[in-house]
């Protein structure tokens, strides 16, 4: 079909980085959603060379879906969108399927067409149940009213930034093609912080690098990580929701353009034996009235009182929430020592072995960092987990509780037995989206091996422990 005739949006990337970054700074202000909503519903009506809105949601276990409206439908519908919820992973029965898409107006974002196509807006929904009320599956709607409801009642603003960790394989697909070669090629081996300024690593990080600063994610600094192939693209703090939804557009931006360019963006834990697996360290801070609370000069590691308390609230729930931080088989492949893995349920300042840390940091920075999440995890959930726990939760009474001799889990099934005996859970979630998350994951963990060195039967293929961890059986 000619191309000769169309005339869809595309903007260039300085363009979309000023429309973007206005947004963010109207989002971050808590302008009235109100005035945002007509805001955006004027801009779409005047700017006629836009075909389609995409919304984008998460299900309980933080995969993302994309759907695209017309824009003409969804300016006249947008207060009843619905869709089939039984279709969704962990939402809802299929008697009971539909569900409703509201618009979070304040989430929307220009897109390079290169990447995402012409003539096209993204924007993030938020799922509402049949009587009108937040849906209790949608942790991104959970984790809004919550930082919400701080901000109201105490002025608590929560911060985070992630560090995603990633690998560049060669081909399209290989995670999906796995069976066919039972291995993952690497298109470079050069190591931390070593790559030449044309590798393909590096081009593929510069790369997403620019589609991130359009997207007014406000990069800070990007490089090859420890293992052969693993890359890591940092950027700066967002209020809470903002973040997390930045970790879905990471996600979807690497993995788009990695098949641009013939590769595949894998965000599996630990897809390869024998090298680092992948983490997303989280910071978190909470500020009020732009002060950081967090910060003290004159506390242990400049680390306030709150912030210690915070810190032990996570230490003392570290099992309970060990399953959301870590959500996959594959995960607890990552969890290992030899390789930076931090699965002890200490707090530190030096040791990358300890599950929390306290950075270097100063009134602005100062910040703790929660390094045992797994970038396989929904960072809705995640994000709602650290602060629901490290605010609310309460401090067990532990000798020497921020260096006791305590680790997380080794397999995915002790972690499901911590996390279903959970009160602390069923009071975060509630028993019956508890209950779902631990169903889905114990059908993916009754799916491979309890131990890791048990062979696995497949049909006609039967596999060791050590290719077994990078099959597809492990994967999710």
């Amino acid at each position: 079909m000619s191309l000769d005739y169309r005339n869809f949006l595309a903007l260039s990337y300085e363009e979309l980085e000023e429309l973007n970054l206005q947004a963010k700074a109207d989002r971050l202000s808590r302008l009235p959603i109100e005035e945002v909503r007509d805001k955006r519903i004027k801009y779409l009506t005047d700017q006629k060379h836009i075909k389609a809105v995409t919304v984008l949601f998460s299900d309980l276990e933080g995969r993302l879906h994309l759907l695209d409206y017309d824009k003409k439908f969804l300016l006249g519908s947008h207060e009843n969108l619905t869709f089939d919820g039984s279709s969704i992973r962990g939402f809802t029965a299929q008697k009971e399927s539909d569900l409703r898409l509201g618009i979070d107006w304040s989430a929307f974002y220009w897109v390079p067409a290169d990447v995402f196509g012409n003539g096209k807006v993204l924007v993030f929904g938020t799922v509402i149940d049949k009587d009108g009320t937040p849906y209790s599956g949608d942790l991104r709607g959970i984790l809004k009213a919550y930082s919400d409801k701080l901000y109201k009642d105490k002025g608590y603003t929560l911060n985070a930034a992630n560090e995603i960790e990633g690998f560049l394989f060669a081909g399209k697909d290989a995670e999906r093609r796995y069976h066919e070669t039972l291995k993952f090629d690497f298109i470079n081996t050069g190591g931390y912080y070593h790559v030449l300024p044309l590798d393909p690593l590096r081009q593929f990080i510069d790369t997403a690098a620019e589609v991130q600063r359009a997207m007014g994610f406000q990069n800070e600094k990007d490089h090859p990580e420890v293992a052969p192939s693993q890359f890591e693209i940092n950027y700066g703090y967002g209020e809470v929701v903002a973040a997390a939804d930045q970790i879905q557009l990471y996600k979807l931006l690497c993995r788009q353009i990695a098949n641009n360019m013939g590769y595949t963006a894998c965000f599996l834990p630990k897809p390869v034996v024998g090298v680092n697996g992948s983490g997303m360290h989280t910071n978190v801070s909470i500020s009020k009235e732009k002060t950081n609370l967090f910060w003290d000069p004159k506390g242990q590691e400049m680390l306030s009182g709150f912030g210690w308390e915070f810190i032990d609230r996570i230490l003392t729930h570290a099992l309970d929430i060990c399953l959301i931080l870590n959500p996959s088989v594959n995960a607890y492949r990552r969890l290992d020592p030899h390789f930076e893995a931090p699965n002890q349920i200490k707090a530190s300042a030096t040791d990358r072995g300890s599950m929390v840390r306290v950075p270097i940091g100063n009134s602005r920075s100062m910040r703790v960092e929660v390094r045992s999440v797994a970038p396989d995890a929904n960072p809705y959930l995640a994000l709602y987990s650290i602060f629901k726990t490290g605010v609310d939760g309460s401090t067990a009474k532990i000798d020497n509780l921020r260096q006791a001799e305590r680790y997380l889990p080794d397999h995915i099934q002790a972690a499901i037995d911590d996390f279903k005996g959970s009160k602390w859970i069923a009071e975060v979630l509630g028993s019956d989206v508890q209950g779902r998350f631990a169903d889905l994951k114990q059908a993916s963990a009754n799916r491979c091996a309890r131990d890791l060195g048990t062979f696995v039967k497949a049909p006609e293929v039967q596999f060791h422990h050590e290719i077994y961890n990078q099959s597809l059986w492990n994967l999710f």
